[in-house]
């Protein structure tokens, strides 16, 4: 018997450092760099510069702190909500920037702990305020609502108002130029990103709603197999939040937590 049990711990023994051993964080420190894939179009987590190619917003400010941390370089990769999940599965990057649970994602990636949490309101035309003012307003089927193929939003515009018309228009394009250009009537999003379109666009609009709907924390997509680059991300996240970075990097960016 106790030949057996030593032959189980040998067994966990091995196994654990085989995974260590490949673990991404050891592949991102021999390298000197850490990949985080970010779509740039999300005001004002991560936004683009076509001019300079660069990149700025919440998201790199929080994954910058992350690489300086590991002593490592920050690569960042260009991607879209649509293939933000594939980027993970297919290493073509080691995490992604801030993205909201989602029970889908959660199938095939991981999630690191939530620093952030946040919630959806609708957006329309300022100069259709009168017409819309609670959720059931949309739920018609005259009324086109806008979403952004392979966003949470997608899916839940679809849930919330099952009798408009969906229109689903894919990156790079955003469902919010869909509602400035009048092509819908409607656009649902994070009241993160409201704040900004609205301040950004005057035409625009947030409807006052009794209240938003699915608050949802948002965290980083990392590659779910790997427990030792999630615990190394969890407890940096834990850390951070203990030490008030979070918060003061969300205030930088005009962002209130619910």
């Amino acid at each position: 018997m106790r030949h057996f049990v030593t032959i189980i711990l040998f067994s966990l023994l091995a196994f654990t450092q085989v995974a260590y051993a490949q673990s991404r964080l050891h592949d991102i420190l021999d390298k000197g760099v850490l990949r985080v894939g970010t779509t740039g179009d999300w005001n004002p987590m991560t936004m683009k510069d076509p001019a300079t190619n660069s990149y700025r917003g919440f998201d790199i400010d929080v994954t910058t702190e992350l690489a300086k941390d590991l002593g490592v370089q920050v690569e960042y990769v260009a991607t879209d909500w649509k293939t933000l999940v594939n980027g993970i599965t297919a290493n073509k990057y080691d995490i992604t920037g801030s993205a909201s649970l989602n029970m889908s994602r959660a199938k095939v990636a991981g999630y690191s702990q939530p620093y952030f949490y946040l919630a959806f309101v609708p957006v329309v035309q300022k100069k259709d305020l009168a017409k819309f003012s609670e959720w059931g307003d949309f739920d018609k089927p005259e009324v086109k609502v806008a979403a952004t193929l392979g966003t949470v939003q997608e899916k839940m515009v679809k849930e919330f108002f099952p009798s408009a018309k969906h229109i689903v228009i894919e990156a790079p394009a955003r469902d919010f130029q869909e509602l400035l250009a009048r092509r819908a009537d409607v656009s649902v999003t994070s009241n993160v990103e409201a704040a900004t379109l609205v301040e950004k666009f005057n035409q625009l609009a947030i409807v006052p709603v009794e209240e938003p709907r699915k608050p949802t924390p948002i965290a980083m997509l990392l590659p779910q197999d790997d427990q030792v680059w999630i615990n190394y991300i969890n407890h940096w996240v834990e850390l951070k939040k203990t030490q008030g970075f979070f918060k003061a990097t969300a205030e930088k960016w005009g962002l209130q937590s619910l």
